[in-house]
Formats: C-alpha cells, structure tokens, sequence
C-alpha cells in the first residue's frame, strides 16, 4: 500500500457524548491505526442514534479511506450502530466481521452477541467495532494482517504479489 491512509474515527456512546465518560476506546482506535501509517482526518463523538450516527458517517466517508466506529454493536435498546451504518454500505466484507467473531470467542463466548460489521460505503472501508477498549484491542489485532491490503485494493492497487493470488 502506498501513502498515508485518511482514516476517520467515530465514538457511538451516550456516555462520551454526554461527556460523562472518557472516549477510551476511539482514543485506542486512533493510536493503534497511525502505525498503518494513517492520518486521522477526524474524530466524532454522537450518542446512540441512528440519524446522528448516520450524519457522522456519510461526512466521514467524503474524506476518508476508512471509517472505524466504535460502540453500539450489542444488544442492547441503544446499541444501533449496525442498524444505523447496515443501509450506507455498498457491500459487506463479512470475512473481517466473521474473524474478528471468532476470535473474541477464544476470549469469552459474550462475543457471539456482538454485531461488529465491515463493509465498503462509497469506496470507503467502514468499520463497526465494540466499544470496550479490550474488544477493540482484540478486533484491531484480528483484522491488522489484511488491512493495509484490503485499503489498497480499494485504492485501485489491484497487483498481486505471486503469495496474493487468487485470494481475493
């Protein structure tokens, strides 16, 4: 992959919102992604709504290469991420959502109930991870191998290396 990647980080919370809670896990979004190396475009904090959600997403997404929201994938009456984010996807790419799954199972099988989505809005990765800073963690190691490949094709880097072939 070539170049920075424009990444945009959205907190779904409440709590953050309300500024009763720091922003720990879109704080560990940010940090972790600059290794890519990434330039965070932007920062959002909205409680959880769809509209709000919406809003922040689609001015997310016109200036940057991905878009990684954190909070509001469980199953809970104000967790509506999935529901908010699902209908300005273009296509899903639910073999990062699957892993990311798997492996928070090898840590605790509350992991089964969350709803963590990855898909492509307008040329642009989006993803929705929980809002636990650990589950963050976890969810960012799972994906980290494939994300800088997964941005370049998106970026139009469609070469293979002769390992690459045929895998995507």
């Amino acid at each position: 992959m070539s170049g920075r990647v424009r990444v945009a980080v959205i907190t779904v919370s409440d709590g953050c919102a309300a500024g009763t809670r720091a922003d720990s896990g879109g704080d560990l979004v940010a940090e972790r992604l600059a290794a890519l190396p990434a330039e965070i475009v932007s920062r959002a904090v909205v409680p959880d709504s769809v509209p709000e959600i919406q809003h922040a997403l689609t001015s997310a997404i016109s200036a940057a290469d991905c878009v990684v929201l954190t909070g509001g994938t469980g199953l809970g009456p104000r967790d509506v991420t999935p529901q908010a984010v699902a209908p300005l996807l273009g296509y899903d790419v639910p073999g990062m959502a699957e892993a990311m799954r798997s492996e928070g199972l090898r840590h605790t099988p509350h992991a089964m109930l969350s709803r963590q989505l990855v898909g492509v809005a307008q040329g642009c990765l989006v993803i929705a991870l929980p809002g636990s800073p650990r589950a963050v963690g976890e969810c960012i190691d799972t994906i980290w191998a494939a994300l800088p490949h997964a941005l370049a094709l998106l970026r139009g880097e469609t070469a293979h290396r002769p390992a690459d072939a045929g895998h995507d």
